[in-house]
């Protein structure tokens, strides 16, 4: 039987000693509520349903994201940690408070929905900002890891992962944003236009290749073969290496690249370096910024920096070059995901099919 005592400060105490089972306690206001714990506990001991609740029941998310970040993170690829610290700040604004215990489905459906309808933000007139749909996915995706891992690895005693319980926000068609002729022209006479070279270098290679910022930024010397005209990428978003085959266009602007007088012979050995930091080292050229003034200037901020990957792998199609050839230099491991990238111009397609129906007109003139 459970026992129940009053303590000095004037609460109750319940106490359950079962064998089997570790001394479970737990201390209530009202004695009422203490015997009713203990009565629903045991009874769940006697079932076999009994989990220990108290760990999740003191742990505050703030504290379980942290420790997330700090042991789970870690393992990830750095463009996925800093995504997730990112996303875990926000979080935090929201679940920071509240116990694991105490995070219900309702409480993250709420979230979801006020995120999506930009509730949670305004913009300086008062009006909702809403946030996009892959990018509320991807918070739901962090709180839902972050629950199994409490379950399986952490121990605490939690009855279920609340996400698995809500639905989660369609990804969308995907962007379909392609850079006309004359776009073209004008972002990258401004970009030709900037003091420092390697931003040129790395616009064209991007259109060029259809390899990611990330790894274009990340690039060593040792990974540009200028005589097979091939790249190697050891870091890459899916984990996959692969080697990049080089355009006579792509081999001239890493040549160039390679050959950068400003470069610091002893101090990095990546392609395109940016200033030293604090502590004397190099990273990867951060052009963020450069970016966002130039698209501004050419009257262009819908551009993102990806949509020059998203151009390249189009064009790719639009050559001829098969679904595996594309996906060889592409790196997309499914065809689905390949084809949200691929958007054929529909007046392309125009010219094809007549091309196809002259050909069939000759064909039919010379049987007769």
């Amino acid at each position: 039987m459970p026992t129940i005592v009053k303590t000095d400060s004037g609460t109750w105490k319940a106490v359950i000693r079962k064998t089997g089972f570790p001394t479970t306690t737990k201390t209530f206001r009202l004695k009422r509520d203490a015997e009713d714990w203990a009565r629903t506990t045991e009874d769940e001991m006697v079932r076999g349903m009994y989990v220990k609740r108290a760990p999740a029941e003191k742990l505050l998310f703030a504290d379980a994201i942290d420790r997330y970040l700090a042991e789970v993170t870690p393992s990830k690829r750095p463009f996925t940690q800093a995504g997730e610290k990112h996303r875990a700040a926000t979080l935090k604004k929201h679940f920071g408070k509240y116990s694991l215990a105490g995070i219900t489905a309702e409480l993250v459906a709420k979230y979801r929905d006020e995120r999506l309808a930009g509730l949670d933000r305004l913009d300086a007139d008062g009006n909702p900002k809403p946030r996009a749909a892959n990018s509320v996915r991807l918070e739901l995706a962090l709180i839902g890891h972050l629950f199994t891992v409490a379950i399986k690895e952490w121990g605490l005693g939690l009855i279920y992962n609340p996400v698995l319980n809500i639905r989660r926000p369609s990804p969308g068609a995907g962007r379909n944003r392609r850079l006309s002729a004359k776009e073209e022209a004008m972002l990258f006479a401004l970009i030709d236009q900037y003091s420092n070279p390697m931003l040129r270098w790395i616009a064209r290679i991007a259109i060029e290749t259809g390899m990611r910022s990330s790894e274009i930024g990340t690039l060593k010397l040792d990974q540009v073969d200028l005589k097979k005209r091939v790249v190697l990428l050891k870091q890459t978003k899916n984990t996959t290496q692969r080697t990049v085959p080089l355009s006579k266009k792509a081999t001239e602007l890493f040549t160039e690249a390679v050959a950068n007088p400003t470069r610091p012979k002893k101090e990095t050995n990546l392609v395109f370096f940016g200033e030293p930091g604090k502590d004397e080292k190099r990273r990867p050229y951060n052009f963020n910024k450069a970016w966002r003034e130039i698209k501004a200037k050419a009257g262009m901020p819908d551009l993102h920096f990806h949509d020059l990957r998203h151009e390249a792998v189009s064009r790719f199609v639009e050559a001829g070059l098969s679904d595996q050839e594309v996906s060889a230099i592409s790196g997309h491991k499914s065809m689905q995901m390949l084809k949200r990238y691929t958007h054929l111009r529909a007046e392309d397609l125009v010219a094809k099919l007549d091309g196809l129906a002259k050909g069939r007109s000759e064909s039919a003139a010379e049987s007769t």
